[in-house]
This record gives structure tokens, C-alpha cells and sequence, in this order.
């Protein structure tokens, strides 16, 4: 093998990768230098050999079928990664415990939730890291839910070889993110609280049973999703020194949150604002940029969030409701910049 490769020209002692062109027919006995793809159009597209696979006469028909008549030995320089090291390094160096790391394919390595929670992405770094060239890291977006084994991102090195500075300055930027932010790495996925929840339904018209409450197993449904429980749900109607001694009640009992439902729009004769503002609510926002949901009010009350839901949350998919959930459970403080935030895509419906 060696005097074969002797012979396809200069070694890379300089520092240079070199990469020898061997004949199909003089191949048998040598390693493949790079991964080969194989692609049939509908049923198949994947690797077809590894990354120093050593080539057989079996091997030769399947490498004709894919158009290779030739393969590559590579011989790396110095300072010089191939596209497979560079991609598990790039995730090692962005990434912590909370993500499972794939085998190297092609030059990528696949970033999987190790478990039920929300991804946390510094945009700053994606871009940082993007900026550099030859190297790409792809995400979800930040704050989003993912499942066990779920998707959250992939590092990727776009030629054969890539240079070791490249790498280097990734961890560099990582370890900058480190000190600034207690440790944290900038791709992470926070397990979400299992919260124990109170619940008030306001509604003269639910109270007196004049309509069936479907408000109460729209947000059981969605708290439950998280493993989040309501361990308590009361009813009030229209008249806000009832719905203040409700909430009291509830706070009273030592949950987690407290959701109060209706009563959220400029109606005269709806009170739920007032009510949790006469509490001495912390008022993050009365308001929210996002259709659906604009009504939806996020406030504290000390260290519990309290939240007023819009009517919308009963019927609608994802609202303003869905998008400050994941982060509340998964312990994050929701601040006025985080409201303001949620109009940039945040028309889901008219």
C-alpha cells in the first residue's frame, strides 16, 4: 500500500493535506480517506462505506454503481482536521450533558435531547460560529419544547479538511460563553418542573352552570404535557372581591402558579386585571404582540408567576399561552423584553 501512495505525488510533512488518486483496480487493500454516499432517487440516500473502510474485491461493483471509478487516500496536514473530527469536536466544545452526541457522518454530528425538556440557544454563538467559514452549526430555535431523543442541533464541516484554527476558535467562544454565564454551555436542553398548579375559572356564566366549563380541560391538557399537575381548580364569578379571595385562597395553598381564566378583555364587566392587580401583582405586561393571545396578562406575586389567560387558549393551538409555558416551567423569569420579543413571528392567525 505504502509504495502505491508513494507514487501519486508530494506527503503532507509540509502541512498540507494531500489527497493521492487511486485506480478502482489498484485500490484493493487501501483505506477510503473520506465517507461515500450512496443515493437511490425514493428509496435510499446515505453512507455507503466509512471513512477508513479497507476496500475489497467485494467491494468494487457496489463502488462502481455510485460512479467511482477511483478513490482517495488522504494524508492530513498538521495543521489540518478531517471534515469527521472536526464536526465532533465543534460539538463537544457547544454543547453539555443535557445532549447526546451522534457517531460522525459525512462531516456532521447530530446534537439529540437526552431528555423531555426546552433548548436553549445562544443566537449570538450560531452566529458567531456560522461567521467563521467552512464550518456550520444548524439549531432549533431558542425556548423550544423537545422531546427525549429530539432534534436540537447539528455541527457540520462543509469541505473534506478543515483548518485546526477554525476548530480552535470554537472552543475558544465557548469557553468565553462559559465564564460569562455561570457555566452554562450555549446549547443546552433544561428539564422542565413538574409545577403544582391552582387554577380559578372566572365566568358569571360558568359559576352559575349555565354553560359547561372548557376552559378547566384545555389547560389540563396542555399543563399535562409537561407533567405538570392542577392540583386544584376553583370557580368565581364576575365580581372582583370574590375573584381576589379566590386567588388568595389558592396562594394560600402553596402552588407553583396560579392560572386564572376569562375575564381578560377591555369588557367593563370583566375583572380578572383589576383583581390580580389589587393583589399587589408584580405586572409584567398586560398585553402580549402575539395573535392569538394579545390578551394574556404575565405577572408575580412574589416569587409565583401568575398569568390571566385570554378565552383563545380554550380553542387555539398555540398562543401566547404556549409560548411563555415551556420557559416558565423550565425556570426562567419572564421579564417585559421577553413580551415585547414574542411579536417578531408571532402571527399565527388573524
Amino acid at each position: 500500500m505504502a509504495d502505491k501512495e508513494k507514487e501519486k505525488g508530494p506527503s503532507a510533512d509540509a502541512g498540507t493535506t494531500v489527497l493521492r488518486e487511486v485506480a478502482l483496480n489498484e485500490a484493493i487493500g487501501l483505506r477510503l480517506g473520506h465517507d461515500l454516499t450512496q443515493i437511490i432517487p425514493g428509496v435510499f440516500k446515505g453512507r455507503l462505506f466509512k471513512r477508513g473502510h479497507l476496500i475489497t474485491e467485494e467491494d468494487v461493483p457496489a463502488l462502481l454503481n455510485i460512479g467511482k471509478e477511483h478513490i482517495y487516500v488522504m494524508e492530513l496536514g498538521s495543521g489540518e482536521l478531517h471534515e469527521d473530527d472536526a464536526a465532533i469536536e465543534m460539538a463537544k466544545a457547544l454543547a453539555n450533558d443535557s445532549l447526546i452526541l451522534s457517531e460522525p457522518h459525512e462531516g456532521k454530528v447530530s446534537l439529540k435531547a437526552a431528555f423531555k425538556g426546552m433548548a436553549v440557544i445562544d443566537r449570538k454563538m450560531v452566529d458567531a460560529v456560522n461567521s467563521l467559514g467552512e464550518i456550520a452549526l444548524a439549531t432549533v430555535l431558542d425556548n423550544k419544547p423537545v422531546e427525549a431523543g429530539g432534534a436540537v442541533a447539528a455541527t457540520r464541516a462543509i469541505p473534506l479538511v478543515v483548518s485546526k484554527e477554525k476548530v480552535e476558535e470554537v472552543k475558544r467562544l465557548a469557553d468565553e460563553y462559559r465564564k460569562t454565564s455561570g457555566g452554562a454551555s450555549p446549547l443546552r436542553v433544561v428539564p422542565f418542573r413538574k409545577l403544582q398548579v391552582g387554577l380559578l375559572t372566572t365566568g358569571s356564566e360558568v359559576y352559575h352552570g349555565r354553560i359547561q366549563d372548557k376552559f378547566g380541560p384545555a389547560v389540563v391538557e396542555k399543563l399535562s404535557f409537561f407533567g405538570c399537575e392542577v392540583a386544584e381548580q376553583r370557580f368565581a364569578p364576575d365580581k372582583q372581591d370574590i375573584i381576589i379571595n379566590e386567588i388568595r385562597s389558592l396562594l394560600e395553598q402553596d402552588y407553583d402558579m396560579i392560572l386564572v381564566t376569562g375575564g381578560m378583555s377591555v369588557d367593563p364587566d370583566d375583572r380578572t386585571p383589576g383583581a390580580i392587580k389589587a393583589l399587589g401583582a408584580e405586572i409584567v405586561s398586560y398585553g402580549t404582540p402575539m395573535l392569538p393571545g394579545s390578551m394574556l396578562l404575565m405577572g408575580y406575586i412574589g416569587e409565583v408567576p401568575i398569568m390571566g389567560l385570554p378565552g383563545c387558549v380554550m380553542h387555539d393551538p398555540y398562543t401566547s399561552f404556549d409560548a411563555l409555558l415551556p420557559r416558565i416551567l423550565a425556570g426562567q423569569k419572564i421579564r417585559r423584553e421577553d413580551i415585547i420579543a414574542l411579536g417578531y413571528g408571532g402571527l399565527l392567525g388573524c
